[in-house]
Formats: structure tokens, C-alpha cells, sequence
């Protein structure tokens, strides 16, 4: 009996001292008063979600491994939107949308963190788990169907707007076809560099878009010529996975009117929502290393999958020496739980800058993205490419 008494004990203690850690885990809150402080803060909205099953019965998804493809490409979809607290119903007015792409082997839950904090100011975030990208993609994620995912997200596009000509939905007249966005995490981040700009998949509905720690070596300057989209790169310089001097460094003397946002000490893992149950690894990266490092192309001469990107005449390079992984040994990464702030300041500046109705509110976040983001917050640098004229 005493045995199991001071066994209980013992792991009320446990118990305990990982609820301190946790909380001890916790970086400390922004200075009071700030801009940041300020725009960081939750929205006026109240948040719901959405889990939808879609399908876009006119494109196939391709056979992989032990699946034998399929006539269609399902896409387990969730939404968040902004309800106000007294009605729960949504604004009156049409909304902006992002159409967020989560990385390889990521899912749909991937921007939680930075989706719920969007809604909260007045977007609606759509986000699907990809057919073979996903982490339970039936035949295992293969990074190689990253060319039909821009299709998928032109498809969440047609979808949103379609809500929003439907009178029986509850998107009726509120989604605001001039005010488009797309945003991605890591693979994603390269589908939507794909969808804003490859001159065979690109949308041209999207109004600005946001690649974080995506793959972006690939891409030359012809890839971006003659287009003056607003672009975003936001990564971390210790990245192991998509490192940053071969994927972020060259944004700004390829893409016009792009800007980068550097985190010292960002690792990779760090942006993606899950990467809070990793708070107290020294870096994450060596969890997603240890997934991903065999999964992907080995070189960069690998020309089935360069092949599939697009030609040399497209602006798509080959001959690149692959670096995945090969940081040894990792540095010490800031929290994920910075680097998620991080994430939705920047984001919310960005999109703001470009898609919010008001033109003296748009030139107040440009200002304060270009300004005082960087004074706000240590370790952070922003740089910016101007419109060719």
C-alpha cells in the first residue's frame, strides 16, 4: 500500500513539475505599449471552424506506391472564419481569403495557430489536407506531386467563391473575389510560388502571396519576369530543411516587389503549429530530418522531378547541390512559440499591406512591415525588392 501511495505521489509530482515547465516554456510577452504588442493581440472576431470532404472530380490523382489512383482528387478541407460574439453570425461585409498549403507530410492543422489569429481580424482561411502530400496519403507522401497542387488550390479558390454566389450558404456575400491570397509552409510554400506565378498553373485571381521557408533555389529570375505580384519569403537562417542561403537569400534579386523577413535562430519545424509540442528541443529541425531526409530528391540533377516543375525556358534551374539536411551539428533555434509570433505579425502585415480596402491602413502596415517590425522584435531583419519600374 505504501508502495502505491508514494508511486501516486511521485507522479503527482511529475505531473506537476511538466505543467511548470510548460509554463516556464512560455516566451515572455511583447513590451507594453507597441505596435506589435498591439497588432499581436486577438482580433475583435470570434473564431469558428468548418471541416469539409471535397472533391475535384475533374482531375485525377495519380497512382502511388500500393494505390491505384483515383478518378478525382479528395481534399479533407477546414475553414476558419470570423463570427461576431453576440450573433455568431459573420460580418456583413465580403471578407478577405487565404488559401493556405501545408508542407510535406503536414496536414490541414498545420496553420492553426496563424489561422485562428487571421480570422480573428476578419479573414476566412481555407486549408486542405493534399491527396499525396499529406501525412497519410494513401500510398505514402510523395513530395513529387507537388506540380498538381496549385490546381488544387485554384480548385478551394472556385470553391470559396462558388459559397459565395450560393444564397443557402453561409459564405453568401462574403468572400471578396478581389481580395485573394495564398499562402504555405515549406512545400507549400513552393506550391504557392507555383500557383502565383508558373505561366501554365498560376492563378490569376491571387493577389499576393506568402511563401514561408519554402523551396525556392529552383525558381530563376526568368520564372518571375514581367509579373509584379506582391511576394513574401519568411524564413529562418538556421533552417536544416530548405536552407536559407540556397531558398531566401536569392528572393530579392529574383522577384520585384517581394520582401523577405529573416528570423535569427528560425529553424524550419518551428513555423508549423505542431512544432509547440517541440518547445523544449534544442532544435526541431532533427525531428523532421529524421521523417523527411530520404523522401525527397537526392540531388539536384534529378530529372524526373525537374521535369515535372517546368523547363529551363520557364525560368526552372537545374545543376543545384541539395543541402536538405545537412546542418551538423544544429544550432539552437529560438522557441516555436516566438517564431510563431513571428509568423503571424508578418503574415498579418503582409496580407493587410496589400488586400485590407482602405488605402491609408494598407500604408500603415507597408510602414510598419518595412519600419518597426524589425525594431520591435530582436533577431528579426526585413529587406524588400521594389516594383520594377
Amino acid at each position: 500500500m505504501k508502495v502505491l501511495k508514494y508511486g501516486l505521489g511521485a507522479c503527482a509530482l511529475l505531473v506537476v513539475a511538466m505543467m511548470l515547465a510548460w509554463r516556464m516554456a512560455e516566451p515572455a510577452p511583447l513590451p507594453q505599449p507597441g505596435a506589435s504588442a498591439e497588432l499581436l493581440a486577438p482580433g475583435a472576431w470570434q473564431v469558428r471552424t468548418k471541416q469539409l470532404e471535397l472533391v475535384d472530380d475533374k482531375r485525377p490523382t495519380d497512382a502511388n506506391g500500393d494505390f491505384p489512383g483515383a478518378p478525382g482528387r479528395h481534399l479533407h478541407t477546414r475553414v476558419w472564419y470570423p463570427v461576431g460574439a453576440a450573433d455568431d453570425a459573420l460580418p456583413r461585409e465580403a471578407l478577405p481569403l487565404i488559401v493556405y498549403s501545408h508542407g510535406f507530410m503536414g496536414n490541414s492543422t498545420e496553420p492553426s495557430y496563424l489561422a485562428e489569429y487571421l480570422a480573428s481580424h476578419g479573414y476566412v482561411i481555407v486549408a486542405a489536407d493534399f491527396p499525396l502530400t499529406h501525412t497519410a496519403a494513401p500510398g505514402g507522401p510523395n513530395v513529387f506531386d507537388v506540380m498538381n497542387q496549385p490546381g488544387d488550390l485554384s480548385f478551394l479558390i472556385d470553391t470559396a467563391l462558388a459559397w459565395n454566389e450560393d444564397p443557402h450558404s453561409d459564405f453568401h456575400g462574403r468572400i471578396d473575389p478581389e481580395r485573394i491570397g495564398i499562402a504555405g509552409l515549406s512545400l507549400g510554400g513552393m506550391t504557392t510560388t507555383l500557383a502565383a506565378y508558373h505561366p501554365r498553373v498560376r492563378d490569376p485571381r491571387v493577389r499576393a502571396a506568402a511563401s514561408i521557408a519554402g523551396p525556392f533555389e529552383l525558381f530563376g529570375r526568368t520564372f518571375f519576369a514581367g509579373s509584379q505580384l506582391p511576394f513574401m519569403m519568411l524564413a529562418g537562417d538556421i533552417d536544416a530543411m530548405v536552407p536559407y542561403a540556397d531558398n531566401a537569400l536569392p528572393v530579392l534579386e529574383r522577384v520585384d516587389n517581394a520582401w523577405l523577413v529573416t528570423v535569427e535562430g528560425g529553424s524550419h519545424i518551428g513555423f508549423a503549429d505542431q512544432a509547440s509540442l517541440l518547445r523544449w528541443l534544442d532544435n526541431g529541425d532533427s525531428i523532421g530530418c529524421y521523417f523527411i531526409r530520404d523522401r525527397t530528391p537526392q540531388t539536384g540533377d534529378d530529372m524526373s522531378y525537374f521535369d515535372r516543375i517546368g523547363t529551363e525556358e520557364e525560368g526552372i534551374l537545374r545543376g543545384m547541390q541539395n543541402r536538405l539536411c545537412q546542418l551538423d551539428p544544429l544550432p539552437e533555434a529560438i522557441s516555436p512559440l516566438v517564431q510563431h509570433r513571428i509568423t503571424m505579425l508578418a503574415l498579418r502585415a503582409f496580407f493587410d499591406s496589400e488586400l485590407n480596402p482602405d488605402p491609408a491602413t494598407r500604408e500603415r502596415f507597408r510602414r510598419y512591415l518595412g519600419e518597426q517590425f524589425a525594431k520591435d522584435i530582436d533577431g528579426i531583419t526585413v529587406a524588400r525588392s521594389h516594383p520594377a519600374p
